[in-house]
């Protein structure tokens, strides 16, 4: 493949093999990897006291972990169920999990993000989920001038067709649907027959009932794709306009993942089939109009995802990319993590060790951390690199009370090549990524990391591209 110029970044094969090694996707810093089980309830009971001082908004977040069938290609943390009567017990789990929650906050302080995922949500049935929103209004502010994020996770087939109406009803202004692939082979071999129809009627009724900012997610690198049929697919979900696009890599582990070993290794696309997926996928979403954000997402100029990022107010964490950098985010359910203040803590995996301890009147922290103070200057490098491709470390330092140069000498250092490789540029202590460094943004990142090099934990994630 020739050098090829895509606007906002450039795709550069021979730089891409050089610097495709393992790491994070920095949703933290520090990774989960280094979350310990030193941190306990009484700890993440102290965070959520202090971080009333900051006064800062809330955003908070819902796992629920059921799903009618399993799609073969999973690495959630989900419970394949046809019995609905597990939801009830798991629901007052959560209303407890709320309520120890509220003993600890301000509850003045309005909640601006709310995010349901999963797991699929809708498996819920409706009373539940006016009962899931009900009682968590009873116990924060939540915002009813709909000028606040409330997004939920879409399966379009396991909705009715009163469910959109619903949660719009509900407070529910975002969605994310997931596709994967609109194949029909593809669709068969993990699981998730889905047709074009039933996504595309979900989506036209989320746009008539005023939801805003709808996201498809489709997966590369599934079994019997091809470059042909991805693109394919890639045609229909553009004529489909949503306004936020995924486009996830498909990471085959199934010594990890039970459900990954109903796929045959040898139906997958090759490594090099990938990244011609990969490359055309991203200069087509770009010739539609589509701005590229970084790592995986797309979205569309006129959208809050890309109008933040050029405004410099995009951030991440657990879910991704969002607009609000200011929030506290506080997670219930199985699995789920928070970020509150300079702490994580992250529940109970499996829902019976979650519900004990919640029953047992605790928060069911099963590992965390407090950062340390060169845990956060490290943290908000990584985030502003990741989410806008630079950084002035000159401004950084003056906010930070830090000297740049001195403080970061080691990475300033090692990045040398990556600026000899043409992945960025620096002028003094102004880093700024150029086109060919975007895509790998995460190779510069881990520069910055001080625990990979450390512990070897390269080894514990999946390949940048």
């Amino acid at each position: 493949m020739s050098q090829v110029d895509f606007k906002n970044f450039e795709w550069n094969p021979e730089l891409i093999e050089r610097y495709n090694l393992a790491g994070p996707r920095y949703t933290s810093y520090p990774t989960a990897p280094q979350f310990t089980d030193a941190f306990g309830s009484d700890d993440f009971q102290a965070a959520l006291a202090a971080s009333n001082a900051s006064q800062a908004p809330l955003s908070l977040y819902f796992h629920i972990p059921f799903c009618a069938k399993i799609c073969f290609y999973c690495g959630c943390n989900k419970i394949a169920t046809g019995d609905t009567s597990r939801c009830a017990p798991y629901l007052e789990r959560v209303y407890q999990e709320m309520d120890l929650v509220q003993q600890q906050l301000d509850s003045s302080r309005p909640v601006n993000q709310l995010h349901w995922g999963g797991g699929t949500p809708t498996f819920l049935s409706h009373q539940q989920m006016r009962e899931l929103m009900a009682e968590t209004g009873k116990r924060f502010q939540l915002r009813t001038d709909d000028q606040g994020d409330y997004s939920i996770e879409i399966d379009p087939r396991e909705i009715q067709p009163d469910t959109l109406p619903l949660l719009r009803e509900l407070g529910f202004n975002r969605m994310s649907f997931g596709v994967q692939d609109l194949n029909p082979k593809v669709q068969e071999a993990v699981n998730r027959v889905q047709p074009r129809a039933l996504t595309e009627d979900a989506l036209h009724q989320a746009k008539e009932l005023g939801f805003r900012s709808l996201n498809l997610d489709l997966i590369y690198g599934l079994p019997h794709q091809t470059p042909e049929t991805f693109a394919a697919t890639l045609e229909e979900i553009i004529e489909m306009n949503p306004d936020r696009l995924s486009v996830f890599n498909y990471a085959h582990l199934p010594e990890r993942f039970k459900p990954q070993r109903r796929i045959k290794a040898e139906d997958l696309p090759s490594p090099e089939q990938k990244l011609i997926i990969l490359e055309e996928s991203i200069s087509r979403l770009v010739d539609a109009g589509y701005v590229y954000i970084g790592m995986d997402h797309f979205a569309k100029p006129d959208d809050s995802l890309a109008i933040a990022q050029r405004e410099g107010r995009m951030h991440r964490n657990f879910q991704g990319y969002t607009t609000h950098s200011d929030c506290d985010l506080i997670s219930m359910g199985a699995s789920s993590i928070s970020q509150v203040g300079p702490t994580y803590a992250q529940n109970h995996h499996d829902t019976e060790g979650y519900e004990s301890a919640i029953r047992e009147g605790r928060f069911s922290t099963l590992r965390g951390l407090k950062l340390s103070q060169d845990d956060l200057l490290r943290r908000a490098v990584i985030n502003q690199l990741i989410c806008h491709f630079e950084i002035d470390g000159d401004a950084f330092a003056q906010e930070h009370g830090i000297q740049f140069g001195s403080y970061f000498a080691n990475e300033l250092e090692a990045l040398a090549q990556h600026e000899k490789d043409g992945l960025l540029q620096r002028k003094g202590n102004h880093l700024i990524v150029n086109p060919a460094g975007r895509l790998l943004i995460r190779s510069i990142c881990m520069v910055f990391d001080a625990y990979l090099d450390q512990q070897g934990l390269g080894k514990a994630f999946s390949r940048i591209i």
